[in-house]
């Protein structure tokens, strides 16, 4: 079983090493490839210097376009794919609790879930529309929707791409497999990330990504309509 983990990055010098470190030592992990999606830092470097195979974008594409261009990269040659964010650090070891149900044939997609963070977040509208979404347009109720953490078999990953624009990918994955029939796991991790908080900053990122996570649904529902219609 050839399990490939692809992170996307940009401007992560400061994380990316350690994070890279981890997955690397993930039992069942055979490559990590980092995409480095047009990073103004030393990014890239970084990556390298831990041992990721690096994949440079000229321009940034998001982190959809990024996944995507990870999956260009490896031409298709993974039984299993982990996604994993940059900034992880040294949790991105707890892939190894997303492989698990993969390898022993218990889901076809597993999905981080984390713990509650110490530092006020925002609202949780973008988690509520989401939520909602998912349920109203594949019926599977997700309690951890905006997770990037996740491993998914061949046939899962297949059915669920080309990876959908931007933040919406999270969203996408999970209807699309979710309506192919996948079976969808949900799995308690420790892993942490560097989360926004209640400032001008942090609403700016949720506001980008209410608006993705709404287009993205809007595409599903477009995409299940013209299914149907073509089915009919």
């Amino acid at each position: 079983m050839n399990v490939v983990a692809l992170i996307p990055a940009h401007d992560e010098a400061d994380r990316i090493t350690a994070t890279v470190t981890a997955a690397r030592s993930v039992p069942g992990i055979d490559r990590v490839v980092v995409i480095d999606d047009a990073s103004g830092d030393d990014t890239a470097a970084h990556a390298t210097e831990a041992g990721a195979e690096v994949v440079r974008l000229a321009r940034n594409r998001g982190k959809g376009g990024a996944l995507q261009a990870g999956l260009e990269h490896i031409a298709g040659a993974a039984d299993v794919l982990v996604l994993l964010d940059a900034d992880l650090g040294e949790t991105a070891v707890e892939a190894s609790a997303l492989l698990a149900p993969i390898v022993d044939g218990h889901a076809d997609m597993t999905v981080a879930a984390f713990p509650r963070p110490d530092r006020r977040g925002g609202f949780g509208l973008v988690k509520g529309l989401a939520r909602v979404g998912i349920r109203a347009l594949s019926g599977y109720t997700a309690d951890a929707p905006l997770s990037g953490q996740r491993a998914l078999t061949r046939s899962a990953w297949t059915a669920a791409t080309p990876f959908a624009r931007g933040y919406g990918v999270e969203v996408a994955l999970t209807v699309r497999i979710s309506r192919a029939g996948g079976r969808v796991i949900e799995v308690p991790t420790t892993m942490r990330h560097a989360a926004t908080g209640r400032d001008l900053a942090g609403f700016l990122h949720r506001g980008r990504q209410f608006v993705a996570v709404a287009a993205s649904l809007a595409r599903l529902a477009f995409e299940r309509q013209s299914t149907g219609s073509s089915g009919g």
